[in-house]
């Protein structure tokens, strides 16, 4: 089976593991031909790229920096141009054309497949006038406030970056061409759908998005850190969410790194009937647990250092532990992700009192010293959006104390000690009774080491992948871009006869007549399977 890999990045995920989620999944499914099509753009002279088991495929062209540039549209095509660009942009600002995101963008798409001047007519004047034109209708929905001439500006460069992954070089059915793989698989959302989306409209390919952590939730978390005025910004969001929404709508199935994520993808509109939670695989789960405990009693806190994750909370926490246990510790682990925060946490520890007892240890060679340097791993976070640093503490062996936010349930569950967040009375009498009983340590710190290797080993993932695409496959036709059925004959699809037809039609060297449309159960010449064993 064909199958080709979209990513934003060249290689997603890069830190994480031993060479990235999609060359862990290429490696665990030799039996198919992995193709990655990243959306970064050719590399820079005298990078060279890492081997990986996926092939690469052509480039495609980078999400930011300078357009791509070239021949600008002849008048025609630059009307036609224009229609489906006006129609895409008052989807993105008048409420009642909503509907009109999707058509809009395969009207884009099968244009630039024609010429290839889309780049050059997105960042035309034309195209600005357009974007401020439709803007400034009356009823465009602009709660942030009315555009300025600089707003227009800096949003059209935005949306040409959006939308330059519908001039890549992929669409065709040749080699290189997404019309002909099998299927298509997402890997983070976003932009990367855009390929996907074409190739489902063009030729039918049928596609799977992965996202550890949805990608619309990403950018709404971002917003107010992006470097735009509050127009470019709810105009921006506003592609992200009509883009999230038609990917999930035309997605064969979506895999969500977690249920939490599943809740996310279901406001979005995606059909729970299409959804398979698949966890993010770790080879970490071979990793061994760590070693003795420290002997001084020790809280062990890991993050970045920022107001969501509420280290505050576990120092108030800790004063309270320290008041029962005088000889305990606490050991905080994590880069400063807000700037001076580290510097506001010492000083909260100071008026605690607990500040010789507090050590900030910035950031650990490895997850693993981090978690073997404490007693008990604490986890005081406002939200705990992603599975993985949870996962990590409990593979190290050691007891874990969470607040009870976002995946940390559905990761520790009885392995663990969940508390309401933004109480650190409950806080630390959980770390306390834990403290106290090297037992209770052990038993919880052993549950939550099997429950992750469980459900975060690699192994499952390969496996959950392998079903979905059979399943997906066996759903579609064989030849999705075109061919292998003659003329008023259904394209063939895979699995619709039995091993036994090819093995009995396979001596007489005759092929399927009718391309598979032919009942499943029945061989060539109307005989099934069994009746032409007993005829043998």
């Amino acid at each position: 089976m064909r199958v080709a890999l979209l990513t934003e990045g060249a290689r997603p995920h890069p830190h994480r593991g031993t060479g990235g989620w999609c060359d862990r999944l290429a490696q665990g499914l030799p039996e198919h031909g992995f193709e990655r099509y990243p959306l970064t753009g050719p590399e820079r002279p005298g990078t060279a790229e890492r081997p990986s088991p996926a092939r690469r495929g052509p480039y495609g062209p980078a999400l930011r920096g300078r357009g791509p540039g070239g021949r600008a549209p002849r008048a025609l095509r630059r009307r036609r141009y224009a229609g489906a660009y006006e129609q895409l942009v008052r989807a993105l600002v008048l409420p009642g054309e909503r509907a009109g995101f999707g058509p809009g963008l395969y009207r884009l798409a099968a244009v630039a497949r024609e010429d290839g001047t889309l780049p050059a007519f997105l960042a035309s004047a034309h195209a600005r006038r357009l974007l401020e034109r439709s803007w400034r209708l009356p009823g465009a929905d602009t709660p942030a406030g009315q555009p300025l001439a600089c707003d227009v500006l800096v949003a059209a460069d935005l949306l040409e970056q959006c939308l330059r992954p519908l001039s890549a070089p992929w669409y065709g059915t040749g080699p290189g061409g997404l019309g002909a793989v099998d299927l298509c698989h997402v890997v983070g959302g976003g932009p990367a759908a855009l390929p996907a989306l074409v190739a489902r409209h063009l030729h039918g390919v049928p596609f799977v998005v992965t996202e550890h952590g949805p990608y619309l939730r990403e950018r709404y978390l971002g917003h107010r850190e992006a470097p735009y005025r509050w127009p470019v910004r709810a105009l921006l969001l506003s592609f992200y969410r009509a883009l999230t929404e038609e990917t999930y709508r035309r997605a064969a199935i979506l895999t969500p790194g977690s249920a939490h994520d599943q809740q996310w993808q279901r406001r979005c509109g995606a059909d729970p009937a299409r959804t398979r939670v698949v966890y993010e695989g770790t080879p970490a789960v071979d990793r061994p647990a760590a070693g003795p405990e420290p002997a001084a009693p020790t809280l062990v806190w890991a993050g970045a250092l920022e107001p969501g994750r509420d280290p505050e909370l576990a120092l108030h926490a800790f004063a309270r532990v320290r008041a029962d246990l005088p000889g305990a510790r606490l050991v905080v682990y994590g880069e400063e992700a807000a700037p001076g925060y580290r510097a506001h946490c010492a000083a909260v520890a100071e008026r605690l009192g607990v500040a010789p007892a507090v050590e900030f240890a910035g950031r650990p060679r490895s997850p693993a010293e981090a978690w073997e340097s404490g007693t008990v791993a604490v986890f005081s976070g406002l939200s705990q959006r992603s599975p993985r640093l949870l996962a990590d503490a409990l593979l190290s062996g050691r007891a874990v104390v969470s607040t009870d936010v976002g995946v940390a349930r559905e990761v520790v569950g009885p392995t663990g000690l969940l508390v309401p967040a933004r109480d650190p009375r409950a806080l630390a009498g959980a770390c306390l009774a834990l403290l106290r009983d090297e037992e209770r340590r052990g038993r919880l710190g052993l549950a939550g080491r099997l429950r992750a290797q469980e459900r975060f080993a690699v192994e499952p993932v390969i496996g959950a992948f392998r079903e979905i695409y059979l399943e997906l496959v066996s759903q579609y036709p064989a030849f999705p871009g075109g061919g292998g059925g003659g003329e008023g004959v259904p394209a063939p699809r895979p699995f619709a006869r039995p091993a036994e037809y090819w093995l009995a039609d396979g001596p007489r060297g005759g092929t399927p007549r009718d391309g598979g449309a032919q009942d499943a159960g029945t061989a060539a010449d109307g005989v099934r399977p069994a009746e032409l064993a007993e005829a043998r």
